[in-house]
């Protein structure tokens, strides 16, 4: 399988973390592991569909999708050729642009037109008449363009997430609050509304992924990444490692090409 990461137009930089492209000829089926992030995504596909197993059953997925917040990892699979274009939106985008309650998509990885019926009919049907990815991107990136919401970065929601990434989730839920000037309660309304999880949970999202930077970076032994990545106790470290992952830090492939490592890597 080919991953691809591109960049979107700096004007979207405060909606978009990425879009991302997956291809590949082989229909021989490759299991593969999905990992939380903590960025919400839009799918398109346009080879052919995959299966999910969010939890106990495989499920056969739509071809246009909405995936919220998730607190574990999952498993997709292919039933054949792969061409999926994805949009990794900014956290908070999604509820910005279409005024979605992101509690109600936790865990979960939706059709589209359920979450947003036939607000993006006339996008769906353009992208698929288009003939490739990039062409598929600047037509989404046109569509972004005039709905774009602004003063994003001014709200408690926006302050408070990028004091979460700041800190590479190494921060307490009073800080948080201190740094987006608004009480614990109005925080949890807001990330419950835009986020879909606790602002807890989402910061120790936000510290479980920055491992993957630090991997990136340097070369080194289970113990002293867990240290490097804000964890001062290695037990601690390894708990909340697999919790993630369902793997143990010292077993888990970081160099795999798969899914997972793509979007958690972010060079």
């Amino acid at each position: 399988m080919q991953f691809t990461r591109i960049s979107p137009r700096e004007e979207l930089n405060n909606l978009i973390e990425c879009y991302w492209t997956v291809e590949s000829d082989d229909p021989a089926p490759l299991l593969q592991k999905i990992i939380p992030d903590g960025f919400p995504e839009m799918i398109f596909h346009f080879g052919d569909a995959y299966t999910i197993k969010l939890r106990q059953q495989w499920e056969l997925q739509p071809k246009n999708l909405l995936a919220g917040q998730i607190t574990s990892h999952f498993h997709l699979q292919n039933t054949g050729r792969s061409s999926i274009l994805g949009i990794k939106f900014k956290p908070a985008a999604l509820t910005h642009l279409f005024d979605i309650s992101m509690h109600e998509l936790t865990n979960r990885v939706v059709e589209l037109n359920s979450t947003l019926p036939g607000k993006l009919d006339a996008l769906e049907n353009t992208l698929r008449l288009a003939v490739s990815h990039l062409h598929r991107i600047e037509i989404i990136q046109e569509y972004l363009t005039k709905i774009y919401p602004k003063g994003l970065t001014e709200t408690p929601i926006e302050k408070a997430i990028a004091t979460i990434f700041s800190t590479k989730g190494m921060i307490s839920v009073g800080e948080i609050c201190d740094s987006a000037m608004t009480s614990e309660r109005q925080l949890e309304r807001l990330f419950k509304k835009y986020i879909g999880l606790s602002p807890k949970f989402y910061a120790r999202i936000i510290r479980f992924s920055h491992i993957f930077q630090v991997v990136q970076e340097k070369e080194m032994s289970g113990s002293a990444l867990g240290l490097e990545s804000g964890f001062y106790d290695q037990s601690h470290f390894i708990k909340n490692f697999k919790a993630f992952t369902g793997e143990d830090p010292s077993r888990y492939f970081f160099d795999q090409p798969n899914l997972a490592n793509f979007f958690l890597k972010k060079g």
